[in-house]
């Protein structure tokens, strides 16, 4: 009988294997999907991330109008990691439901009634920083390409260019997670509203130091564009955990 237990909780474990497996594919066939389609589209990808550079360039009276490529494979190798990120982003919402699939049998069900919102906020405040910030670069750039004056003048190379903007992205779309760490924690019973306002003082001067330290360049209006919204997620996140914890 043991041997016969034994045997069931084997094919137990190789049934979970066999649909990680699953999920592991559907999720790379989705990904290389959404970059095949980002990369017929690279033209309009591109054009989209380079307009506030032009823009700046324009307004700059600059010798050049967009940004230029040194290297003669950078002509391909751009496009293909551009459309890469892009392709990873379109697949997102596919990845997201092949984990959830795999996950939400072994969840109880109040968990599972906290993961949608989870997942549904998490993406929402990621594109709402990722928006933020596509509007917020210009202004820092143009101090930073115009800081020398008449000293120099800016050559933007292409994957340069492209690597501090979607780092720029990547910091305002994680950051703007704050809300849906606070409330997990809360949740979690870790912290409170109560906690939170108590610690308010502390906690603007943690944002306003950790806004200092992950933005890219030296500028001083895209560290101030990102604390100015933490500080209001942190305020809507003590709102937040009020009324989830009257519920």
């Amino acid at each position: 009988m043991q041997g016969v237990a034994n045997d069931e909780r084997r094919m137990t474990i190789v049934e979970h294997l066999e649909e990680l497996r699953k999920v592991l594919i559907i999720a790379f066939g989705a990904w290389l999907a959404g970059t095949i389609v980002a990369f017929i589209f690279n033209g309009f990808v591109l054009g989209l991330l380079l307009r506030p550079l032009k823009l700046i360039l324009a307004n700059s009276h600059n010798i050049v109008s967009t940004a230029i490529f040194t290297s003669p494979t950078e002509g391909l190798t751009v496009p293909i990691k551009i459309a890469a990120i892009v392709g990873f982003i379109l697949a997102l919402p596919i990845i997201l439901w092949q984990t959830w699939s795999f996950v939400a049998p072994g969840l109880r069900p109040v968990e599972r009634k906290f993961v949608g919102p989870f997942i549904g906020s998490a993406l929402f405040l990621f594109a709402c920083g990722a928006a933020f910030a596509y509007f917020v670069m210009p202004i820092g750039l143009s101090f930073l390409a115009n800081f020398l004056g008449g000293n120099a003048i800016y050559f933007p190379d292409i994957d340069q260019y492209l690597s501090f903007f979607l780092l720029l992205v990547l910091v305002f779309g994680v950051t703007f997670e704050l809300p849906v760490v606070l409330v997990l924690l809360g949740l979690l019973r870790i912290i409170s509203s109560q906690w939170l306002r108590k610690r308010r003082r502390g906690a603007y001067v943690i944002i306003i130091l950790a806004a200092l330290v992950v933005t890219p360049g030296a500028d001083p209006f895209t560290p101030t564009a990102l604390a100015i919204p933490l500080l209001l997620l942190y305020e809507a996140s003590i709102l937040v955990l009020k009324r989830v914890f009257k519920r």
